[in-house]
């Protein structure tokens, strides 16, 4: 694993790919959620660029402008989460390795392995709002934008699905182990909330997108 994974999103796609294909813990479903999320905001961004400046649609400019700052900010922080979700992970790394010979250490290690299996949940579940955040974004291009690049906002709905089906799993990978049955219910129940809100809307603008491409062949 790279020393400083706080730059992993400052990795060509080539170097992105290959760190994810080898043996190391990060990336993993996590970061690619992630970059799922920065790709699918950048698509909505696109429609509204193809937009913008069309006499046709320029009782939408303001909207496509803002969708255009929106999507900009969430590409950002989506890119950021990469980079958070491969923090978030080294201490739990770290809590794996800790002695367990004696009651003391097997105690202190699961204070620590609590701890660090909360932080590595937190982290796909900000992954998880925003994906939610973004579908916002795709229905207004969907509805809106430019009928030329509709097919972009359509994709952008089926990556944003993937995107928070990954997220969603990395959140229970972590909240199946916590001690604390409480915390982790709660972490898991808002996970599948924002999950199945997500699958619903991402499906009804796919099938939105592909009846109108359907219809006007």
């Amino acid at each position: 694993m790279r020393e400083h994974v706080e730059q992993m999103q400052q990795m060509t796609l080539a170097d992105f790919t290959q760190e994810l294909s080898g043996n190391a813990p990060v990336p993993g479903g996590g970061g690619t959620a992630a970059l799922c999320g920065a790709l699918a905001a950048s698509l909505s961004s696109m429609v509204a660029s193809l937009t913008v400046g069309k006499k046709k649609y320029e009782a939408v400019r303001e909207d496509m402008n803002a969708l255009i700052r929106d999507a900009g900010r969430l590409r950002e922080e989506f890119l950021n989460l990469i980079d958070e979700d491969a923090e978030a992970f080294k201490p739990l790394a770290a809590a794996y390795r800790l002695p367990q010979g004696t009651e003391e250490e097997k105690g202190a290690r699961r204070y620590v392995m609590e701890q660090a299996l909360s932080r590595a949940a937190e982290s796909p579940l900000h992954i998880l709002e925003k994906t939610q955040e973004t579908l916002t974004l795709v229905r207004t291009a969907a509805r809106k934008g430019s009928m030329i690049a509709v097919s972009d906002a359509g994709c952008a709905a089926a990556i944003l699905e993937a995107a928070a089906r990954c997220a969603a799993l990395n959140v229970t990978v972590n909240t199946r182990l916590m001690g604390d049955k409480e915390a982790a219910g709660c972490l898991e129940r808002r996970a599948q909330e924002i999950l199945a809100e997500c699958q619903k809307e991402s499906e009804n603008i796919y099938l939105s997108v592909s009846s109108f491409l359907q219809l006007n062949q």
